[in-house]
């Protein structure tokens, strides 16, 4: 029960952000044609409390690009985090602690971008689900749970050359229903729709 509580939630909220996103589509002047971009990186999971270990793995996403201006993106997602505990990366851990996840992300974000010639500080924050596999299994907590999860994404990154097409960020995922950050140290790609 408590799991589709969960997932109504989140069912909600994204669908709330869905149609936000897509009325400030039809109402906004685009300063830029549409784009997707594409980011693959080192990711990883961190218990939130501080235990000293994480979780390491792979991290890849998509996301469509709704430029507002040349401050301001919009950003609908879809990603894969994929960690697990490693003996010879994960810091020090003792048998049967845990920081993993094994999911698969989505939801929406903004990117709020200072736009500097060919180098672009950014922050993006945003609201969305995962659906997986979570372990936080600490000195005092454990879980070790399936299922619909809401996150929140935030990222700060920087795009780099004449059109801000590569970027490279640290970005996070906070999961307050599992106590852990999934997230990635990523590169990204960003390749126009139509005109850019």
């Amino acid at each position: 029960m408590l799991n589709q509580d969960r997932f109504n939630i989140v069912k909600r909220t994204l669908l709330i952000l869905f149609l936000l996103l897509s009325f400030s589509r039809g109402q906004a002047q685009f300063h830029s044609a549409e784009a997707v971009e594409f980011s693959l990186g080192y990711g990883l999971t961190v218990p939130f409390e501080n235990a000293g270990f994480y979780g390491t793995g792979f991290f890849v996403q998509g996301e469509y690009v709704l430029g507002v201006n040349e401050w301001i993106d919009l950003r609908p997602y879809a990603g894969y985090v994929k960690t697990d505990m490693n003996d010879n990366l994960s810091g020090l851990f003792e048998a049967g602690e845990k920081a993993t996840a094994n999911a698969v992300l989505f939801g929406g974000k903004g990117r709020f971008r200072i736009p500097f010639d060919w180098v672009a500080p950014y922050a993006e924050i945003g609201l969305g689900g995962s659906i997986g596999t979570f372990q936080t299994l600490t000195a005092t907590t454990e879980i070790d749970e399936n299922g619909v999860y809401m996150h929140i994404p935030f990222s700060l990154g920087v795009e780099f050359g004449s059109r801000h097409n590569v970027n490279v960020a640290v970005t996070s995922y906070i999961h307050p229903g599992i106590k852990q950050f999934s997230g990635a140290i990523a590169l990204g790609i960003r390749f126009p729709v139509g005109y850019y």
